[in-house]
């Protein structure tokens, strides 16, 4: 049972645990809803989506400019 991660350029198979959130994911990369967009099966999400198993997880870093 997992779903996928593309983040980074890699794509990896992470194990799906129940009543996982995408906010739960991007504590446990060490990473900020601040600076990303989450897709769940290509389409927007907010952080308090649930994962569950066989969905595809997309984080794209925002970036700034000036």
């Amino acid at each position: 049972m997992t779903y996928t991660l593309i983040f980074e350029n890699k794509k990896e198979e992470k194990p799906f645990v129940d009543n996982t959130t995408i906010k739960d994911l991007l504590d446990e990369i060490e990473a900020s809803s601040e600076t990303l967009v989450v897709k769940k099966n290509k389409e927007l999400v907010e952080i308090d989506e649930l994962i569950q198993q066989g969905d595809e997880i997309q984080l794209i870093q925002i970036i700034y400019g000036g």
